[in-house]
């Protein structure tokens, strides 16, 4: 199992989550008053392994018919929502607050605990 206090201690951390790559909800941890829970973080991880997807495709599209390089592999995104965001990398997610944000930070912890790199 992996851990995830390390992204819950993030600032406004209200999730984090560990998915598969089709998006199956694999473990999770959910802020006491959060108004997430295990459903909404399984449909999140499908989203973002979905969006994971397209957003690969057009990384090697645009590779292939141009001559710009360096955005594949991708390995993670940011969803920003009007009050929190879903920050990706590899299978972990966070989820975060916005008002308190920090995506740098919770793209360096992911990398951390686990994530793409």
């Amino acid at each position: 199992m992996t851990d995830l206090s390390k992204l819950m201690a993030l600032p406004g951390a209200q999730a984090a989550f560990v998915m598969n790559d089709r998006g199956e909800l694999l473990q999770h941890a959910v802020r006491d008053g959060s108004t997430l829970n295990e459903t909404a973080l399984d449909l999140l991880a499908h989203m973002c392994v979905a969006n994971n997807a397209i957003a690969t495709m057009q990384a090697r599209g645009w590779e292939a018919n141009s001559e710009s390089k360096g955005f594949y592999p991708i390995n993670g995104f940011t969803l920003i929502g009007m009050d929190w965001s879903a920050i990706t990398n590899g299978n972990l997610g966070v989820v975060v607050g916005n008002d308190a944000a920090d995506y740098e930070g919770a793209y360096v912890a992911l990398a951390e605990v686990g994530g793409a790199g």
